[in-house]
């Protein structure tokens, strides 16, 4: 999101059908009088520390792209534990995510416009030579239509933009003569087969090479799409159509934008996730406003600021007063059903939605943006990043974090709007947290688990692109940056585009005079950006009074009363609704209870209960709801129940030189032996023990005595192998994948079950690592001999007078990075037998986001007798809000295979980097970092 330059002021608001001038205008001094109004009530950071940090954020970038292009470029993506680039069907699929990779050295393009807005124009003009140069876009390789659209078409314009920026400036790029613009031409015409449906709405995935339906192509014969995917269009190639004048690029996006306002539910006004591409029916009806719906909204606002076009306004307005009506439940953003939009879809949120604030702002409807910004913000500070997906107690439902940009998006433009030096104070932590944490000597890791701190080999582009800029831009002044930021509007993927567009090679489609509005309050049209005689009262803390409130809404215990927050029925002293853990067949107040929420109550035959929901036998809309709701909890928990006791995940935390704590793998742990989460933490040098396998009396037990065992699996029972190690005078156990090449990229975690006898004599700590992960301690072993570990229940804080005791002296003291950490095992599981009786498989069972069509809204869940009466406290890892919080949360878990590569005789070999090579990087990497401590990051 950006905002327009130049104008007259704001002190009222911009009418419906304002001339694009003046919404151009209003834009930009808007946030210029706000930022006033805020600054005489909060004591401002100095201009010495927000130089300070904004030097920080270059530093950081300059280590994340430096590293890019020395170990991963022309490669799609760095691979930052491995120290390598990401190619496509060179690495074991990831599936859908792996769909933004082209082939087309996608980060390099992603990060264009980053390098001139952080004033490295240098580096920015070097990088266009490159994607001359280096590109093609002619791979034989299927690819995300969305993810291509925005990051390659709008990484091409935005460069393209700046490019000419700097070309008028007179010193930089004066060769430059509209190249990145035919490459953008170039790739829009390639996506343009997608859109040959009879709907307008483009199918997810083209080939770059043979386009859709050719035996060759791979692709075409898809049915679905996300609405972000078909609805995310109108900017890039309406940007393409009026730099190019070729307006069959703006014509075919506004051609999907205008059917899926089509085909809106019409009494609520909602949009589903997903949509079939040919019939235009909704697959999934939940709707909310994070993944799969996201960016279409963004991008009708957005459209609306850069084309001028009414319509889209009219069309936004109306989606965001159904969004504040029914998904908006303050501080939370929750999905609902389109069709009974009182009924919420699930129970939790994603990470996504963090993008919302922001778009509020832009929109100008500041309150409710400071209230959802302050909740994120306290959920990141209880777990360092902002999880992939929460629970509505906040407790950690996917556990993943790719190092997404949406909350520093929102705080940036956050601080636009209020000028609050608190914002900046946000962003400090957001640099601390990415240095601490993420940060490996290649470059940024994203985090494979926020719980336990282990690392993933992943660096997306979108973490150049955007973080590093909006990060910037936070506590960067007008004088730092060349240009006015101003004059252009971040696409969703914060490329810059002009607002100059607006007036140049206008499309001659026409405005979509079928579709009918809904009559809303003429005031809901008012705004297109903050007004401060209406939003900020002569009150200097208006937005401090308003996060106050939520300051303890995530905090170590587990909150009670913001599943869903319903002020009114509280105030006037209304109980809490039933929850499933407290639910007993024979309380006939809770029987009544259920009547109310529409549910029924049935005894089998077995024994059992069945639990049924018709929601049209509910007293209410809001009873409806709270059995909805209800019959979800009791669904899960009863599948908890039904499965053994599992344990969540443990950490191998590499800490002597020069590891010094950076790289933790996520490792399985044991059903025997100590239990690390309720001992302290084991320290010890590891050593391999003889026989390796373990499965007999240790043949070299004064080289591992008062150490921790390495042993590979296989051969015997994990219990026998504790055993052995423990006899030997073992002080923990390491058990190795020995399926060479395993990974939890590609396998379920294992949790390492007895022997089907008493292990009670089995004192020490055993943890499980795959192939891969385990290959990181035993190369470190050849390469330095003594290697130290940490076996606990997660990472510890890394030490900085530990790492500064000891500096690397020569080219040996390098590491092999090469750690690919393991997916948590603290996902819902069975505990099944396995491939042999040593050891139990967890196979993950995701969550279902609804219970039931929407249109029936008919739940069942079965529930035997003594799940009925169960303990609440035994179950608090679901279900609890009275005890301590859990961290035993579903975790999204894709199944992995290896993608064939399109085209094997391109040249476009791995570029493993050599361990010599990486002590350089490793060396300047630890003296910046003890530098950055100096300076009390």
């Amino acid at each position: 999101m950006s905002e327009a330059g130049g104008g007259p002021g704001c002190g009222s608001p911009v009418p419906q059908r304002a001339p694009w001038s003046l919404v151009a205008a209003t834009a930009a001094l808007c946030l210029v009088s706000v930022t006033s109004v805020w600054t005489a009530g909060a004591a401002p950071m100095s201009r010495e520390e927000k130089q300070k940090l904004g030097n920080q954020v270059l530093e950081m970038f300059d280590h994340a792209y430096g590293n890019y292009m020395e170990h991963a470029y022309p490669a799609d993506e760095l691979m930052p534990l491995t120290c390598r680039g990401r190619v496509r069907g060179q690495e074991p699929s990831r599936g859908d995510v792996d769909d933004a990779l082209g082939k087309f050295s996608l980060t390099l393009i992603d990060s264009l416009d980053t390098l001139v807005v952080l004033n490295k124009t240098k580096e920015f003009e070097e990088a266009v030579r490159k994607v001359l140069r280096d590109v093609n876009l002619d791979n034989d390789v299927v690819v995300s239509v969305f993810e291509t659209n925005i990051r390659v078409l709008g990484g091409l314009l935005g460069g393209h933009s700046l490019a000419i920026m700097l070309k008028e400036k007179g010193e930089y790029m004066q060769w430059y003569n509209d190249e990145l613009l035919q490459m953008a031409k170039q790739l829009g015409y390639k996506l343009l087969p997608a859109f040959n449906t009879t709907s307008g709405l483009p199918y997810p995935r083209i080939n770059l090479k043979f386009g859709i339906r050719k035996p060759e192509a791979r692709t075409g014969t898809e049915t679905d799409t996300c609405t972000a995917c078909a609805g995310t269009l109108i900017l890039e190639f309406a940007a393409l159509s009026r730099f190019t004048g070729a307006t069959i690029f703006e014509e075919y996006a506004r051609k999907a934008l205008d059917f899926l306002w089509e085909k809106r539910q019409r009494s609520s006004n909602l949009v589903g996730v997903t949509i079939n591409i040919h019939t235009g029916d909704w697959v999934r009806k939940d709707s909310g406003v994070g993944a799969g719906i996201d960016s279409y909204y963004e991008y009708l606002l957005k459209a609306y600021v850069l084309l001028g076009d009414d319509s889209f306004l009219e069309r936004f307005n109306t989606h965001y007063d159904a969004i504040m009506r029914y998904i908006s439940q303050p501080p939370l953003l929750l999905d609902v059903h389109i069709h009974k939009p009182m009924l919420n879809a699930r129970t939790w949120m994603d990470a996504l939605l963090a993008f919302f604030p922001g778009l509020q702002v832009l929109k100008g409807d500041i309150r409710p943006a400071i209230e959802t910004h302050e909740m994120l913000y306290q959920v990141i500070k209880k777990h360092n990043f902002l999880p992939e997906a929460f629970t509505t107690d906040f407790r950690v439902h996917w556990a993943q974090h790719p190092l997404r940009p949406e909350f520093a998006e929102s705080t940036y433009f956050l601080y636009k709007a209020t000028g609050d030096p608190y914002y900046l104070e946000v962003g400090k932590t957001l640099i601390e947290n990415l240095n601490k944490y993420a940060r490996v000597p290649c470059g940024f890791a994203a985090m494979k688990d926020v719980r336990t701190g282990s690392h993933e080999d992943r660096m997306d582009s979108f973490f150049l692109a955007e973080m590093f800029k909006y990060l910037y831009l936070l506590f960067a002044d007008k004088e730092d940056i060349i240009f006015d930021i101003e004059d252009y509007i971040f696409t969703t993927e914060a490329h810059l585009l002009p607002l100059w567009l607006s007036t140049t090679n206008q499309s001659t489609s026409k405005k979509n005079t079928t579709s009918e509005y809904t009559e809303l309050d003429d005031s809901n049209f008012d705004w297109t950006c903050p007004n401060t005689q209406i939003l900020f009262p002569n009150d200097p803390l208006y937005a401090q009074s308003i996060r106050e409130p939520l300051k303890n809404v995530v905090d170590k215990s587990c909150p009670r009363g913001i599943i869903r927050v319903r002020e009114e029925s509280f105030r006037s002293g209304a109980k809490p609704p039933l929850r499933a853990r407290d639910f007993m067949a024979t309380n006939p107040e809770h029987l009544e209870i259920l009547k109310k929420m529409g549910v029924s109550l049935i005894h089998l035959k077995d024994g059992r209960v069945q639990l049924v929901q018709h929601a049209i036998q509910a007293a209410s809309s809001v009873d409806a709801e709270d059995g909805l709701r209800f019959m979800q909890e009791m669904i899960e928990l009863s599948s908890q129940q039904q499965k053994e006791q599992q344990l969540p995940p443990r950490a191998v935390q590499i800490v002597s030189h020069p590891f010094f704590g950076r790289v933790v793998l996520t490792a399985g742990p044991a059903q025997f032996g100590l239990d690390l989460s309720k001992h302290k933490e084991t320290r010890g040098f590891v050593a391999s023990s003889k026989p390796y396998n373990g499965c007999s009396e240790l043949t070299n037990p004064e080289a591992v005595v008062g150490k921790i065992a390495l042993i590979q699996r296989g051969q015997c029972m994990f219990a026998e192998k504790a055993r052995n190690i423990q006899n030997a005078g073992a002080i923990g156990g390491i058990v190795i994948d020995d399926n060479e090449g395993s990974s939890s990229d590609t396998a379920p975690l294992f949790q390492m079950a007895g022997d089907g006898k008493d292990t009670d004599d089995i004192k020490i700590p055993m943890l499980f690592l795959f192939s891969k992960e385990g290959s990181i301690i035993l190369d470190a072993i050849r390469e330095y001999e003594e290697v130290e570990v940490l076996l606990s229940d997660k990472a510890k804080e890394r030490d900085p007078e530990m790492e500064s005791e000891e500096q690397p002296s020569s080219e040996h003291d390098s590491q092999d990075q090469s750690a690919e950490q393991i997916t948590s095992s603290s996902q819902e599981a069975d505990l099944v037998g396995a491939e042999s009786p040593e050891e139990s498989s967890l196979n993950s069972h995701p969550e279902s986001s609804e219970s039931s069509s929407p249109a029936e809204m008919d739940n069942a869940a079965n529930v035997s007798p003594s799940e009925q009466n169960s303990n609440p406290t035994e179950n608090h890892e679901t279900t609890s809000l009275d005890g301590e919080c859990t961290d035993l949360d579903n975790q999204l878990q894709e199944q992995s295979e290896t993608e064939e590569d399109a085209n094997p005789n391109v040249s476009w070999g791995k570029k493993v980097q050599p361990i010599d090579s990486i002590l350089a990087d490793w060396n300047e990497d630890i003296e910046a970092f003890e530098m950055m401590e100096k300076d009390e990051l």
